[in-house]
């Protein structure tokens, strides 16, 4: 048997990556992806804005939809800037066990 099974997160990570050489006409992610990092890291921005809110509304099932629109374009905007989630990953898994206030001191 192979390694663990995937998650749905490095699914999607990996069809972006895929998408990245895609025709644009075809694909949402391959025209968003053309037309740069800076448009990639507004719509994240604008997907994030709408999460926030849905959740200060408390609509449950809105902020689900606009969360799941938020990690795509999240990770968008990553692949905009040739970062992966594994290596995202690597540095959650550094941070692990660690108070967030100490991690944020050690920015500093």
């Amino acid at each position: 048997m192979s390694g663990p099974a995937q998650t749905g997160m490095q699914r999607l990570a990996e069809t972006i990556a895929a998408r990245k050489g895609a025709d644009p006409e075809t694909s949402w992610t391959a025209k968003l992806l053309a037309k740069g990092p800076e448009k990639c890291a507004e719509k994240f921005g604008e997907e994030a804005v709408e999460a926030i809110i849905e959740a200060v509304k408390g609509d449950r099932e809105r902020l689900i939809s606009e969360a799941a629109d938020t990690l795509y374009h999240l990770l968008v905007m990553l692949a905009a800037r040739d970062v992966t989630l594994s290596e995202v990953e690597n540095e959650l898994d550094r941070r692990e066990g660690r108070s967030g206030i100490e991690e944020k001191a050690s920015r500093k």
